[in-house]
């Protein structure tokens, strides 16, 4: 598995594989892209961890919400996955704080 952080407020667009641009009609199915319950607190912004499959090199992620010209970014490709070690070296790094919303799910 690989993993990236997505800023809220982005989305995955486009997947690229070994092959280039993922096909649909191709891997007969969607890429295994799945956003975890784990996320950052970085500046008051909030990066949510999402876990890859391994077939997956490249992503290109475009924020949800329209914008304007000359006033954000439009798109990011994100070439450099992570590995579960680098994730957990960034968690480790990272000033966490953890919320749970059903504790009975943790204690059984």
């Amino acid at each position: 598995m690989k993993y990236f952080f997505l800023s809220e407020g982005w989305a995955v667009a486009r997947v690229w594989a070994s092959d280039g641009l993922w096909q649909v009609t191709a891997w007969r199915r969607q890429p295994d892209i799945q956003r975890m319950n784990i996320c950052l607190v970085e500046e008051n912004e909030l990066l949510w961890l999402y876990r890859v499959e391994e077939a997956i090199l490249t992503i290109e992620v475009k924020p949800t919400i329209p914008v304007t010209v000359g006033t954000t970014i439009g798109q990011v490709v994100l070439k450099r996955l992570m590995s579960a070690e680098q994730v957990i070296e960034r968690l480790n790094t990272a000033e966490a704080k953890c919320q749970l919303q059903n504790i009975h799910l943790v204690v059984q």
